[in-house]
């Protein structure tokens, strides 16, 4: 029965996995696509464009996000527990030991960063660490583990890469549509309009859509190092319900899909449909139907 329980999460992950390429597919294809209408010239100019602004943010972005939240190292002897669950979670994962910071912030919530394992970085705030007990804790930063292990960020910056690309296009499309140019088999100025402000937005949900499969994924990768999927379930409870009371100190739109929880989850309408972050009811509910052994590897 266990074997048939862990087959199962082992075919999710590979599903989200799968997924995860299938949308990074639809993004390339609408950029292909979409540069097509302005000419071939004009793909390999934004896209290389858009990837060296990503290489650098990728390249940058633990210190950049870092900076954004005021997070701070903590020193291991003020945090000794901390640091052991994190360092058993690591050495499950087989991945070094990450950094440890925190974030001044009442909002409880945690991220992951950091371009690759050997620079991998997990920051908690204030308030996770007097909201959640050890074990729910221990479920938390087991999913953000599971983000290094995974390199999401090597995927949300290709992603972004991508999506950036388009935007690029899209503005020099509106441009072309309005004031003419581009080649000259170049589609009508309508319907090049029309394209420029859907594409955007269409390259964006797919966008978030990478950002939720790898939420998942976390969760999964997360609860299988751990070995108990339940704490993490509980902890996410408990931090969906307090973001929509603590407001975010630290906390920027731009930033919001580093974190387990979106810190804006009590805003409502529009928003919800941009969400960086899967619907919280599906993530407990999956989380609920793995079981393990407690702390099993």
């Amino acid at each position: 029965m266990n074997g048939t329980r862990g087959a199962s999460v082992v075919q999710r992950a590979m599903k989200n996995q799968i997924q995860t390429l299938l949308l990074l597919g639809v993004l390339s294809a609408i950029l292909i696509g979409f540069g097509a209408m302005l000419g071939r010239q004009w793909v390999g100019v934004f896209t290389l464009l858009a990837f060296a602004l990503n290489v650098g943010a990728y390249f940058f972005s633990d210190k950049i996000v870092l900076r954004v939240h005021r997070a701070e190292p903590i020193a291991e002897h003020l945090a000794p527990r901390l640091y052991a669950m994190i360092r058993e979670l690591a050495m499950r994962a087989e991945i070094p030991m990450p950094r440890v910071y925190r974030i001044p912030s009442p909002q409880p919530n945690a991220f992951a960063t950091g371009r690759n394992p050997k620079h991998g970085v997990v920051a908690v705030t204030d308030g996770i660490l007097q909201i959640l007990n050890e074990r729910e804790l221990r479920g938390v930063l087991a999913h953000e583990i599971g983000h290094v292990k995974n390199r999401d960020i090597l995927v949300s910056t290709i992603a972004a890469a991508v999506a950036g690309a388009i935007a690029y296009i899209a503005n020099m499309l509106q441009f072309t549509a309005i004031f003419g140019g581009g080649d000259d088999d170049a589609p009508n100025p309508i319907a090049a309009l029309a394209l420029a402000i859907v594409a955007p937005i269409a390259a964006t949900l797919v966008q978030l859509g990478i950002s939720r499969s790898r939420e998942f994924l976390a969760d999964e990768t997360g609860a299988r190092l751990s070995g108990d999927p339940e704490a993490l379930a509980s902890a996410l409870e408990k931090l969906e319900r307090a973001a929509h009371v603590v407001p975010p100190v630290t906390a920027a739109p731009a930033t919001a899909s580093l974190f387990i929880v979106n810190p804006f989850a009590g805003m409502r309408g529009m928003v919800s449909l941009f969400s960086t972050h899967p619907p919280m009811p599906e993530r407990v509910r999956r989380l609920r139907g793995m079981q393990f052994g407690r702390y099993a590897a």
